[in-house]
């Protein structure tokens, strides 16, 4: 199916233009290469795409040849990367089915698992291998056109997600795209079809089988674009939640209040242009867990600074055997919640030094989330919200006089040197 431009109304102004140049060499080297993926699907629904990718008749050796800015990457999925300054221009080659469930060096599967895919196909068997219909849509920015081989135009525009093909067998390829399919729906808001949506519970279970660092990447995907709260929703709906942190909540469909908090904190700041960091969700999901072996640790005179931090590392150690949390954001993670015992300490130049450190605004907003479920802290959060709002002046006589803080360090009586005789 092909749909014109008087139809679909996308224009290549709208384009790339660094994409559209990778397509125009490919295409006058006699290759067919087009637009594909979300890229098409984003601009149909008036959203602006993050990546223009392209897909090609070329081989990534043909690619590399005709591109000195290309680099081969990737062992599952072989493709190339186009460089253009820090934008990036994905190209891969059409892939095709396979000719058995055994697979051979190119294409491997694995107890239904697609392991290894490098089996070059048409333009038609790459667009049926894709996931989504919705994802299947390519652009030739030559003709202005669309070009449809699994009905992924009508479901953009009814806004309908649809696996290709057999839905439990394409979750069993890669279970990755049980959670996929919740970004999208959520991400996109889109009417999941029943087909699409009935096997996903069933199949959580087989998210055990993914690699920590790769289950990580979606999270970053599923809770890093705006729509977080729903996306925490549809994973407890869809028995997903466990499978990516296991026996965090005792009712997941009711998590903690600070949770709830930090993931709509997180939509805020996406919607107003804000930087965000998974380190700072992850101190919100471990809290309950770090917050519980370090109040036992204190109990037996741990103090509590050290108590969190060696709780959270052995929690973001536990964590890692489901998803592998990155050191730059456990760090993050481990200052935030190291911070909270220390706002309790107003007077001094501690508390000064305490508002110039890197992760002081993270640790801040993190205790302004920890006061809907521990009611005693508004006032010591109220303290440091004032204190942030006044002048330099003002500020060190707040602290001079800030209630709490503990007693001064008494000093040690220097030590007399003894006389020596003569």
């Amino acid at each position: 199916m092909t749909i014109e431009r008087a139809e679909h109304g996308i224009q290549p102004r709208h384009v790339s233009a660094n994409a559209l140049k990778v397509i125009e060499r490919l295409q006058d080297a006699g290759f067919k290469a087009y637009l594909v993926g979300g890229c098409i699907r984003d601009l149909l629904l008036g959203a602006q795409p993050k990546d223009f990718d392209v897909a090609t008749s070329a081989t990534p050796e043909e690619i590399r040849e005709l591109f000195r800015n290309a680099r081969l990457i990737g062992r599952r999925f072989r493709l190339a990367h186009v460089r253009f300054g820090r934008e990036i221009i994905e190209v891969a080659t059409f892939r095709g089915p396979g000719d058995s469930d055994v697979g051979d060096a190119d294409r491997v599967v694995e107890k239904g698992r697609l392991t290894r895919d490098n089996v070059f196909g048409s333009e038609e068997e790459d667009a049926i291998r894709r996931d989504f219909t919705i994802n299947a849509l390519m652009y030739d920015p030559a003709t202005e056109t669309i070009r449809d081989h699994v009905g992924g135009y009508v479901d953009v525009l009814e806004r309908r997600l649809r696996l290709i093909g057999d839905p439990v067998t394409r979750y069993r390829e890669d279970p990755v795209r049980l959670l996929r399919a919740i970004r999208f729906m959520v991400k996109l808001d889109l009417n999941m079809e029943p087909d699409t949506a009935g096997p996903i519970v069933s199949m959580a279970p087989l998210l055990d089988g993914i690699p920590p660092a790769r289950l990580f990447d979606e999270i970053l995907k599923l809770f890093m674009s705006g729509k977080a709260w729903p996306t925490y929703q549809a994973l407890v709906r869809q028995a997903l939640w466990p499978q990516l942190f296991p026996g965090l909540f005792e009712d997941p469909a009711s998590p903690p209040k600070l949770v709830e908090n930090a993931l709509k904190s997180t939509d805020r700041r996406v919607a107003e242009g804000l930087p965000v960091t998974p380190g700072f969700l992850f101190a919100a999901f471990l809290w309950q867990r770090v917050r519980a072996a370090a109040e036992a640790m204190v109990e037996d005179g741990v103090p509590p600074v050290d108590a969190l931090a060696a709780a959270g590392e052995e929690a973001i150690v536990a964590q890692a055997r489901k998803v592998a949390l990155h050191r730059r954001f456990s760090t993050i993670a481990k200052e935030i919640w190291c911070m909270q015992p220390r706002f309790r300490k107003r007077r001094g130049k501690r508390a000064l030094r305490l508002i110039n450190e890197r992760r002081f605004r993270a640790a801040y907003d993190f205790l302004l989330l920890r006061v809907d479920e521990e009611p005693e802290l508004a006032e010591l959060a109220q303290w440091w919200t004032d204190v942030q709002a006044v002048e330099t002046d003002d500020r060190a006589s707040m602290v001079e006089s800030a209630p709490g803080g503990g007693a001064k360090r008494r000093r040690r009586p220097r030590r007399r040197k003894p006389a020596q005789s003569t």
